[in-house]
């Protein structure tokens, strides 16, 4: 039985990291239609919010009013923490508007070396040498997936710029997202978060759309990018993830890689050497060093 719940985590969560996977490559195809960065964010997490209200209701109706409901207190930090969210859709959107997807992606995952430094901070103590390991073998990853040693691809600053900063805040919402108001049900807490994020979202749409809004992004790209980014993942995986652990769940959602670069490659036509995915695959391997454990059972 506990095998079976193991594997329907794994099931889960993996779906999660798949539908996040496609997620930039729906937002390049936006901008392909002109459609501005400011319409493809505030979309996504309109649409998204009324979505995850929805789910609530629902939730709400089916339990008879037992939900546990979110205090004043819950509902402050779960805002705060989602303003990490909005920062990272609105950074990593606006990289992969300068840079290939299957570079963009690459770039958010530097969010293992940067979780590990923040831990270290946090705990104030020098982090494991497997932790250690795992970082020296993400950046040689990365120096290889986005293809710095040759001028095969030729990359714009602000793209990388945008997608650092896409990791560095997308590491806040990792750690926010696993310590705040745990004991309010997902669907509440992604409430909450994207409340919080949709602040950032529209106040970013404020200063940045110069021309006309184009609402067809509603009806267009808006319903996928909502589906794909801020409804389907964050439930399938905070249902995954309590069966899978941290560990197993962290090494089945690095499919975001992989899924982000195919799609990337399939659909846009992007050019992915072999290089690359060597990167790629070292990336990964990092990710499963780090969530493993070599201690011997006694």
């Amino acid at each position: 039985m506990s095998g079976n719940k193991v594997l329907k985590g794994v099931f889960l969560v993996g779906l999660g990291a798949t539908s996040y996977g496609m997620l930039a490559t729906f937002v390049k195809l936006a901008y392909q239609e002109n459609y501005t960065t400011a319409e493809v964010t505030s979309s996504q997490f309109i649409l998204g919010i009324i979505g995850i209200l929805i789910i609530n209701a629902f939730q709400k109706s089916k339990n008879k009013g037992t939900v546990v409901k979110a205090t004043k207190k819950n509902i402050a930090q779960l805002m705060l923490a989602g303003t990490s969210l909005g920062m990272t859709s609105v950074f990593y959107y606006l990289a992969v508007k300068y840079i290939p997807v299957s570079i963009g992606i690459v770039l958010l995952m530097q969010t293992v070396w940067m979780g590990v430094l923040l831990e270290m901070f946090i705990d104030k103590k020098l982090p494991s040498l497997q932790k250690v390991i795992s970082v020296i073998i993400v950046l040689g990853g990365t120096a290889l997936a986005t293809n710095i040693f040759k001028n095969e691809i030729q990359l714009d600053w602000r793209g990388l710029m945008w997608g650092m900063l896409a990791a560095a805040s997308f590491t806040t919402t990792m750690f926010t997202a696993n310590s705040v108001a745990t004991g309010i049900s997902p669907a509440q807490r992604s409430l909450y978060m994207l409340l919080g994020g949709a602040v950032i979202v529209f106040g970013f749409g404020i200063f940045t759309q110069t021309t006309p809004y184009n609402f067809g992004i509603f009806l267009k790209w808006g319903i996928v990018l909502s589906l794909f980014g801020t409804i389907i993942p964050p439930m399938l995986m905070n249902a995954g993830f309590p069966h899978t652990g941290i560990g197993l769940g962290s090494i089945v959602s690095s499919l975001e890689l992989p899924v982000s670069v195919m799609m990337a490659f399939v659909i846009l036509n992007e050019t992915v050497v072999l290089t690359q995915w060597i990167g790629i695959l070292l990336i990964i391997l990092a990710i499963i060093i780090m969530n493993i454990s070599f201690k011997k059972k006694n």
